[in-house]
């Protein structure tokens, strides 16, 4: 993956800023596009996207230098500034504190600094990284203890881009899963096998209620909905009714780091 990001950089870092632009003016007239299309609400699937787990740090040392990558989930422009200036402000004697955020489902907003390296080496390559690995709603900065020894722009680039990659890589990978919180009740001689149903297809149990009857909440993806209360319908014999709740998004660990596939 690394090599991949590399060759990338180089052959198109010029032509960044242009495409930064084109971004900017498409979220702006179309900052909705990934709920509906056509009228017609998208699935779960169309819905889930990549965010960091948790705000963290993690740095590398290239030729002397330190680069130090602290990424935070960001769902604004004020938070992604704000955890910007905290950053610069505590490392405000590094060479250069460059940073890149990227915002919204559609990367609606999105921005890039080389705070003084050369024109497209640090900024851009740090988005590129964090498009590049689908993440949404992240602010990365990375800061740089220059050590003597110069990089070159090809260097640099690398240099950056890694930076930001084994970052998220360090500090964990989640995928934000919308799900429907659905509630329906059923009598205690058929909860063992409800539960074996639940389990055996991995459906994520929210809570059980154990009153006269088992009250049992879970979350499904939008598009397993139909099918699952078939599913159940038919294995309690037509007595059941299922009330729809609130739909959110749901956080699952990403364990395969090829971020392309997820």
């Amino acid at each position: 993956m690394q090599e991949l990001l590399s060759f990338y950089y180089l052959c198109y870092g010029y032509f960044d800023y242009l495409f930064i632009g084109v971004l900017l003016i498409h979220s702006s007239i179309s900052p909705y596009i990934n709920y509906a299309v056509g009228g017609d609400f998208l699935s779960s699937k169309q819905l889930n996207y990549l965010t960091i787990s948790k705000s963290g740090q993690h740095e590398i040392v290239i030729k002397k230098s330190r680069f130090i990558c602290s990424l935070a989930r960001t769902k604004t422009v004020e938070e992604a500034q704000t955890f910007i200036e905290q950053i610069s402000k505590k490392y405000h004697d590094a060479t250069h504190n460059t940073y890149a955020y990227t915002l919204g489902l559609n990367d609606n907003q999105v921005k890039a600094s080389d705070n003084g390296e050369p024109s497209g080496t640090a900024g851009i390559p740090e988005l590129k990284a964090l498009q590049l690995m689908k993440l949404k709603d992240v602010t990365a900065v990375v800061t740089r203890y220059f050590g003597g020894i110069k990089l070159g722009a090809g260097g640099l680039i690398r240099a950056y881009s890694n930076s930001v990659t084994k970052a998220a890589q360090n500090i964990g990978v989640v995928k934000c899963v919308m799900q429907q919180l659905i509630e329906f009740t059923i009598p205690y001689n058929r909860l063992d096998e409800v539960n074996h149903y639940l389990n055996e297809n991995k459906i994520l149990i929210d809570n059980q209620i154990y009153t006269t009857d088992v009250t049992i909440k879970i979350f499904l993806d939008l598009d397993q909905i139909t099918q699952v209360e078939e599913d159940l319908i038919n294995l309690l014999s037509g007595k059941v009714d299922f009330k729809k709740i609130d739909q959110r998004f749901n956080e699952i660990p990403v364990t395969n780091l090829n971020f392309h596939e997820q």
